[in-house]
């Protein structure tokens, strides 16, 4: 195994501690969320427990993908397994989204009805044993990620930084609730639980949209315009370096891999050159563009066809 295959199997390795680590959390909530949610009658407090279990599962098939990710292209998949990182971000967003709507409509109906009052003791144990929770996996993940750069691994902490935002939005939701009991504000008690899934529901709903447009720019394949930009100036700046006559670059990005093709003209009548001159001149590229590694796809063509473009 070469050194490239190595970094890629450690890197895979890694992220698959983490995605196991983010879903065993992830699974102890959704239970909290759902036993308490049902014992203490929080529709807000059941929310989290849902969204908690929807996440769980997604970030399994996240887990799925990174080994995938890892693995060898084939002769099916020539190009490995990269695209396979958007669609599983565009699941993920696009299900939070929708679980997000109906949590939101749902807090609508009950403040409709007048709203009701959760048991607020077990309510606050719960959002502050979870908060705790979140806080720990998300400054771990960051941590880790530091050093991964890991795509999916970015995901996850979105979601654990959004979980986060939601309980200690409910955490003290529910403490000035219970602040109002006996108090000319009692009356408001039956719609701060629902109140604040809305309140909630509206807040995380960027999070998972931003997600889904960025994932489904690469399933489309729109061009990112920054590595686009970068990639003209390097090149503006090569062909003027060594008298090529011009060039046409085309770059797309799938999950973490980018895929840059060049083809640079030489003007008729450049003196003939040896192959290890022109590799050098595709190491210069290279590393003008940076980033290299097993996540960049270059492939660089000199030729005196403008057909060719």
């Amino acid at each position: 195994m070469g050194s490239v295959e190595r970094a890629m199997a450690l890197k895979s390795e890694l992220e698959a501690s983490l995605l196991r680590l983010s879903i065993l959390a992830t699974l102890l909530i959704a239970a909290l969320g759902v036993a308490f949610g049902l014992f203490s009658g929080s529709l807000a407090i059941l929310f989290d427990g849902l969204f908690s279990l929807v996440d769980a599962f997604i970030t399994w098939l996240m887990l799925v993908v990174a080994r995938l990710v890892a693995q060898e292209s084939d002769q099916k998949f020539q190009y490995g397994y990269w695209h396979l990182e958007p669609l599983v971000v565009a699941l993920k967003a696009s299900v939070l989204m929708t679980l997000v709507l109906f949590g939101f409509l749902g807090a609508l109906q009950s403040l409709q009805a007048g709203g009701h009052t959760p048991d607020l003791g077990p309510a606050i144990g719960y959002a502050v044993v979870v908060v705790v929770i979140c806080l720990a996996t998300w400054l771990w993940m960051r941590r880790q990620n530091e050093r991964l750069d890991s795509a999916l691994i970015a995901v996850d902490m979105k979601a654990w930084a959004a979980s986060g935002v939601i309980t200690s939005a409910l955490l003290i939701a529910f403490l000035a609730a219970a602040a109002m009991k006996d108090t000319q504000f009692e009356h408001l008690r039956p719609l701060v639980d629902p109140a604040i899934l809305a309140v909630l529901s509206l807040a995380i709903l960027p999070v998972p949209w931003k997600d889904a447009k960025l994932a489904f720019r690469d399933i489309f394949g729109i061009v990112p315009k920054a590595l686009d930009g970068h990639v003209h100036q390097v090149m503006d700046e090569f062909i003027q370096r060594h008298g090529f006559s011009r060039y046409e670059s085309y770059v797309t990005r799938t999950g973490r891999a980018k895929f840059i093709e060049i083809s640079v003209l030489a003007p008729p009548g450049m003196p003939a050159q040896t192959l290890e001159h022109f590799d050098e001149l595709r190491a210069e590229i290279g590393e003008a563009i940076g980033e290299g590694g097993p996540d960049r796809w270059l492939t660089i063509v000199f030729t005196t066809d403008p057909a060719e473009l």
